[in-house]
């Protein structure tokens, strides 16, 4: 019965730790002002690799993702809507 007390309040201390880093990390970006991205002219280019390993098996391609929050809204906006 001791073993099991001894897990009970290992997984409760491992919880308290990954609760207290998270309130961290969101105090550290509310202070930081990291979240997101400047807005401007041109695009954001995302590059989504996936690589398997091996003998070269993956996929890779890049994502142009307009700067303007404006233009980006519009990415949404069916075509047939003005």
């Amino acid at each position: 019965m001791g073993s099991l007390t001894g897990i009970v309040i290992l997984c409760a201390l491992i919880l308290v730790v990954a609760g207290l880093r998270a309130v961290q990390a969101v105090r550290d970006d509310r202070e930081r002002g990291t979240r997101g991205s400047e807005p401007g002219k041109g695009f954001h280019v995302i590059d989504a690799s996936y690589h398997s390993g091996g003998s070269g098996g993956g996929h890779s391609t890049q994502y142009r993702v307009p700067r303007d929050p404006q233009d980006y809204a519009r990415l949404f906006i069916p075509k047939d809507k003005s």
